[in-house]
């Protein structure tokens, strides 16, 4: 179990872009076909923007066609959900559990073998990549 990452407001915003603190701390989105990761194919760990928490893994990655990077299951438990009720709909919101980051939303209409789509901001995500064996 992760220590949780607690910083204030302020604290926040002086760490990160404009964009990245609306998505991640607002639960704001990014636009789709716009964000860094939506058509990245490199091989590697998708890390939380705030924390470094190990989020999801290439290998999970798949092509959505949604314009945001889709994957079909997280890679840790640091993934955690939530209901979200706005937009006058309910959806499955997910967030970084160690500093309570939006990542994005999950919906059962992914590929097997979940059946999980997993649609994540690129703002609120780094990629890490393998290391050369």
């Amino acid at each position: 179990m992760s220590e949780k990452i607690i910083k204030s407001d302020k604290e926040w915003r002086s760490i990160l872009t404009p964009e990245t603190y609306n998505i991640t701390r607002q639960e704001g989105t990014e636009c789709a076909f716009t964000g860094k990761y939506w058509d990245h194919h490199e091989a590697g760990d998708y890390v939380c923007v705030c924390c470094g928490a190990p989020l999801f893994h290439s290998s999970d990655k798949f092509e959505s066609g949604s314009g945001w990077p889709s994957f079909t299951q997280p890679h840790s438990s640091l993934v955690a959900e939530k209901v979200d009720r706005s937009l006058m709909m309910q959806r499955t919101e997910v967030h970084c559990d160690r500093c309570e980051s939006h990542l994005g939303h999950v919906f059962p209409d992914g590929p097997h073998p979940t059946g999980l789509r997993y649609c994540i901001n690129s703002a609120s995500l780094d990629c890490k990549p393998e290391e050369d064996a």
